[in-house]
């Protein structure tokens, strides 16, 4: 049963803030209309598609693995109760807030768009701040050892090159 509430909160959470902030904020500063691209390069726009394309799919893996295994969601009020650590969370320990600022500079590319620029650049401030403030000192609160050794091994923001795997925890029964 928990891991239904679970999942039926990251599904509903999933819904307004990431919709909201990489959607609905986007859409309403461009209307999603074409502008000149940048640079005058038709080319930019593929990278704008990657970024997107990159971004959504590790968003989503993201949100499963914190209803999952983590038994909780990303959003504070219902936090998870099992540290997540796998998937892309060996590479980089924000995954969500690096896919949805990629998705956001992907639009703003895409749509040659350089409101949406800044509204990338001021959404990553926030989620930097974001993690300082709050996520950091509640997860180490929380979890610890084993946060301070995830920590310790994964970049807050620019992955990994290769994944890191926690060490196993033996009871000492």
């Amino acid at each position: 049963m928990q891991k239904t509430i679970a999942v039926l909160g990251s599904a509903l959470f999933f819904a307004v803030a990431p919709t909201s902030v990489a959607g609905l904020v986007p859409w309403w500063i461009t209307h999603w209309e074409f502008r000149p691209p940048f640079f005058d390069l038709d080319a930019t726009r593929a990278v704008g598609i990657l970024l997107i394309v990159a971004g959504l799919p590790g968003l989503v893996d993201s949100f499963a693995r914190f209803a999952l295994q983590g038994l909780g969601t990303p959003a504070p009020i219902a936090p998870t109760q099992n540290l997540v650590v796998t998937g892309l969370y060996r590479y980089v320990r924000n995954p969500i807030y690096v896919a949805l600022v990629a998705v956001t500079l992907g639009q703003a590319v895409l749509f040659g768009d350089q409101r949406l620029l800044w509204y990338a650049a001021l959404l990553w401030l926030f989620f930097h701040v974001w993690v300082l403030v709050f996520e950091e000192p509640t997860l180490k609160q929380t979890f610890g050892a084993q946060y301070e050794d995830f920590r310790a091994n994964v970049p807050r923001w620019i992955p990994r090159l290769t994944p890191w795997r926690a060490a196993r925890r033996r009871n000492h029964s």
